[in-house]
């Protein structure tokens, strides 16, 4: 119902914060991330998601578009609450969710509190997908990436005799961890393949 809310912030902690708009003050909660992007500010703008529950009608507010795109996709995992969401948005960036999801990491989302290995595999499984084909989030799926760096790393790959699918699948996931050399990268894919 609401896409954001601009005004004057007259309270803000590492759990919520209070915007003032239209002389009404909304009590609005965040994460840890919007939070640091908050510390300095005395205005903001916060991109809000509106959770109606029987009980109470909560605002939740992200500094970026991205981060509640990422908190909408966590909703739409069976056993995950706005709550836990949160809680991994407070843990992890919208980007470093979506890159652990994307290379199947479990074990780092078990890291968080509240997400157990079942949790954890549960999400993989639902949002895998999903993330691979959003290209809504702000950033694309592999920010690193550079087609010509892996098209010759890819060729020269090929030429020593590795297998074009799985060469390329080693490169990518090794694009996704950061930038490298034409040599760097070459040498870490020849370890895992």
């Amino acid at each position: 119902m609401y896409e954001y809310i601009e005004g004057p912030l007259k309270e803000k902690n590492p759990t919520h914060c209070v915007i003032e708009t239209g002389g009404i003050g909304y009590f609005i909660q965040i994460t840890l991330t919007t939070f640091a992007q908050l510390e300095t500010q005395v205005q903001a703008k916060l991109f809000l998601h509106q959770v109606v529950r029987e009980d109470a009608h909560l605002l939740y507010g992200f500094f970026t578009k991205s981060e509640r795109e990422m908190f909408r996709m966590l909703l739409t995992v069976s056993g995950i609450g706005a709550n836990t969401a949160r809680m991994m948005l407070s843990s992890l960036s919208a980007d470093d969710i979506r890159q652990t999801i994307l290379m199947g990491n479990a074990s780092l989302l078990q890291g968080i509190k509240g997400i157990g290995a079942k949790t954890a595999q549960r999400i993989i499984l639902d949002l895998r997908d999903k993330i691979g084909k959003d290209k809504s989030g702000g950033s694309e799926i592999f920010p690193f990436q550079d087609n010509r760096l892996k098209e010759e790393a890819l060729s020269a790959l090929v030429i020593l005799g590795f297998n074009k699918g799985e060469a390329e699948k080693v490169i990518s996931k090794i694009l996704v961890a950061g930038s490298l050399t034409l040599e760097e990268l070459i040498k870490k894919a020849l370890k895992q393949l």
